[in-house]
């Protein structure tokens, strides 16, 4: 369950924009919808434009659009990466408001998170969470659920579904297995999963809104298992999708990879951000930067924020803490405003949204992807 860094239930203020020698810069034009090349730029004109001195060996122009990568490493991967660009999509009507129902109860056996029932902004743990052997052990089972409880969730995107039957039908698997969805009564959340349908961005609120051949939907699990969290999200398609939409899911899909692969004991957190920011650049699409991935554990949301765009932030991995990478782009650069129920946000021109989401373990030579069945 992804968090904004302005949003008052995070009490975290939205960090300053990059900056500095290792800040990935890029220009205001999105690429071009032509066939992706790379080309060398001259460092001089970059910095004249830009009004710093750029390493000639990472200055590089990418369809038309001005980004910075590391060298040659990080180049082939951009290059192995490259297929054509994506169509613009013929957008729908706007997403409508449908009819919320009433929150769905849960078992009185079943341990809830310390904040159920407090119905108030949730502030933002400034600890990181780090594991023992017992605590890992902990994670992997209710990461190893809420993986399970996504992928039903999946199969139950369909045309003329709506997004409250599926609210209602995870839930009821998620109480099952005994555990307690974490979304339910968080800062006052209503409902036990968030369904983001379109140009939605994050935290839709599951309603009476039905599926229609051609949406994309983002379902977002959370459990709360033995006194532990585990987040994961993806993004489906209820029924059939164009190609344009396909190639959007997966270079959104990609991004969330690319950005777990760097992660190990002792890395920079902002590489995440880096890595990921560059290959949605590269395949024309803007990163969300409202909101953020987070510590999590015993806590649901816990200090690092961990930013999917470039950024400067200090602060490095550490073996055995556990957060959520969870980037969201977008198809065309946009404003995101958050409806009066104070969760649902969306895209200001109505612009189409994708994310997906895993919880990773930090390992001394890697990472685990504990949501990954």
């Amino acid at each position: 369950m992804a968090m904004s860094h302005g949003a008052s239930y995070s009490g975290v203020p939205a960090p300053p924009r990059p900056s500095g020698p290792h800040a990935l810069l890029l220009s205001a034009a999105p690429p071009s919808a032509s066939k992706c090349t790379i080309n060398r730029r001259n460092p001089r004109t970059a910095s004249s434009v830009l009004g710093k001195a750029i390493p000639r060996k990472r200055c590089f122009v990418v369809a038309g659009g001005l980004t910075w990568v590391d060298g040659v490493e990080e180049l082939m991967e951009l290059r192995q990466s490259e297929e054509q660009a994506p169509v613009k999509v013929k957008k729908r009507p706007p997403l409508r408001r449908g009819k919320v129902y009433p929150q769905l109860t849960v078992p009185e056996h079943i341990p809830r998170p310390s904040y159920v029932g407090a119905n108030i902004p949730q502030e933002l743990h400034p600890v990181r969470q780090i594991h023992n052997a017992e605590g890992i052990t902990g994670m992997r089972a209710a990461c190893k659920l809420a993986a399970r409880v996504l992928n039903f969730a999946g199969t139950l995107v369909k045309p003329s579904v709506t997004t409250n039957e599926i609210d209602r039908a995870v839930h009821h698997m998620i109480v099952e297995a005994g555990a307690y969805p974490s979304p339910l009564g968080y800062g006052g959340f209503p409902k036990s999963i968030c369904t983001s349908v379109n140009e939605c961005v994050c935290h839709g609120l599951p309603d009476s809104t039905q599926l229609q051949n051609g949406d994309i939907i983002n379902i977002d699990v959370n459990v709360f298992l033995n006194g532990y969290h585990g987040g994961t999200s993806r993004t489906f398609v209820c029924g059939e999708a164009d190609k344009s939409i396909k190639h959007f899911l997966k270079a959104a899909e990609e991004c969330l990879e690319k950005g777990i692969s760097v992660c190990r004991d002792g890395v920079n957190y902002r590489k995440i951000g880096k890595k990921i920011s560059n290959l949605a650049y590269f395949y024309g699409y803007h990163v969300v930067e409202r909101f953020v991935g987070h510590g999590i554990g015993t806590m649901l949301h816990s200090e690092p924020l961990i930013l999917h765009h470039a950024n400067d932030n200090p602060g490095r991995m550490v073996e055995g803490e556990t957060f959520t990478i969870e980037p969201i782009l977008i198809m065309e650069k946009a404003e995101c405003v958050t409806w009066e129920n104070g969760w649902t946000t969306v895209t200001e021109d109505g612009s189409w949204a994708a994310q997906f989401e895993h919880t990773v373990l930090v390992t001394r030579t890697g990472a685990e992807i504990l949501t990954k069945l």
